[in-house]
């Protein structure tokens, strides 16, 4: 094969092809492409970046390490080349080497905001909670804290999304004439911890785990939750806080901890629960949260099972915003997701999962709304918002706060 190098005309159009191949998924493709471009050039930094990404999507992660490693012998401070061998070392477990990339990646480009998202990420399932939400918050105020950019991206803002920004921007100007408005800039309430105690100690706690460990399925609902400070204020939170920046079909927003949903009092709140749940919650780390808010014009959350090994679903809309108590939490079924089942499969595939859960002869067990009731449940139980009926407020809108800990595979172990 010659190596000499491609006029630029030539190269543009293997990249241009190259590129087709990897957006449609055909890796090897892309790969024999980008290989046959760094035979004759071997220090050029797109091909070699786009080359490590074929190899991570297919699973070949060491060579997809090695590829970013020469990258960076290379390039020693392109940022970009840091963050990714961070990402192929998260897959491979290796998270203090992948936090060290995310931090030689900021060192290099300090306001390189995916650096601080992936590494609160990786801060997270390492249980450092407290240096973990920094980072998302650091990622927020870099991502969305410029008033003068849109804060949704360029996709354009769905009715439901514009209608609630609409009644957080009247709600915000309500309590302060010159506030920000929803969608422009990034607006944090008080997120601090609390004095004492977030979650209530809970006397049944032994009782609880006791019936978690001898039931199958694994569901236990905990009423009165969180201390009434720690509720107020996670209220004021999520109602003025710019966060809610995810927008599903179904009519629900989404806040993640890279939207800025990572306050102090949320990382209070899961380290409580693993101290007042030690049998259920215990040993495994927080691996995600996030808060979804509802409009009740529209449906919920449909059928899934999540990829962790314990679910903690709590709800904090006050139970008066309720118009139907019997309704408006969760839906539970008895039967798990069948193992082989991947995630696109068990989190997206709705007639699947129902068809399964007929052909299993599943039950479902209906928890109804209650403002501060949690329900925890082994992620793998299928799952879906119950019927909901609330008031058509601001503060009425229902919201719930998910946090996923441990890891799927080890569940069981």
């Amino acid at each position: 094969m010659s190596t000499t190098a491609p006029q630029p005309a030539a190269l543009e159009a293997a990249l241009q092809q190259a590129f087709a191949h990897q957006r449609a998924g055909r890796l090897s493709e892309a790969e024999r492409i980008y290989r046959s471009i760094l035979q004759a050039r071997p220090d050029h930094p797109g091909v070699s970046n786009n080359l490590g990404l074929a190899l991570k999507d297919q699973g070949r992660l060491d060579e997809a390490a090695a590829t970013f490693r020469r990258m960076l012998a290379l390039r020693p401070d392109d940022p970009l080349a840091h963050c990714n061998l961070g990402n192929v070392l998260r897959l491979q477990g290796a998270l203090d080497e992948a936090a060290g990339c995310y931090r030689r990646a900021i060192a290099l480009k300090p306001d390189m905001a995916l650096a601080h998202k992936n590494l609160g990420t990786v801060l997270c399932e390492s249980d450092q909670l407290a240096e973990s939400f920094a980072s998302f918050t650091h990622h927020a105020e870099l991502a969305f804290g410029n008033a003068a950019s849109p804060a949704g991206g360029s996709e354009p803002v769905p009715p439901h999304q514009v209608q609630h920004d609409r009644e957080q921007q009247d709600y915000l100007r309500g309590r302060n004439p010159d506030a920000t408005g929803a969608r422009a800039g990034l607006h944090l309430e008080d997120g601090g911890r609390v004095g004492g105690h977030a979650v209530n100690p809970d006397a049944s706690a032994g009782e609880i785990a006791a019936r978690w460990r001898d039931s199958r399925p694994q569901i236990a609902v905990i009423d009165n939750l969180l201390s009434e400070e720690a509720l107020a204020k996670l209220r004021r939170f999520c109602w003025g806080s710019t966060i809610w920046r995810k927008a599903y079909r179904d009519g629900y927003l989404g806040a993640m901890p890279e939207h800025g949903f990572a306050c102090p009092l949320l990382a209070q709140i899961a380290d409580e629960l693993r101290s007042t749940y030690p049998a259920i919650l215990g040993r495994h780390p927080l691996l995600q949260l996030w808060g979804f808010k509802y409009d009740s014009r529209l449906s919920g959350i449909a059928i899934h099972a999540d990829f962790a090994a314990v679910n903690v679903n709590f709800w904090i809309t006050p139970d008066e915003a309720n118009l139907d108590p019997a309704s408006g939490g969760l839906v539970v079924w008895d039967t798990p997701a069948p193992a082989g089942w991947n995630f696109a499969k068990y989190n997206d595939d709705v007639p699947a999962a129902r068809d399964f859960l007929a052909r299993a002869g599943a039950r479902p067990v209906t928890v109804p709304y209650r403002a501060n009731r949690a329900v925890i449940f082994d992620s793998d139980l299928f799952h879906e918002t119950d019927r909901i009926a609330f008031k058509d407020g601001y503060l009425d809108r229902r919201i719930n706060i998910t946090l996923l800990y441990g890891r799927r595979e080890t569940a069981a172990v």
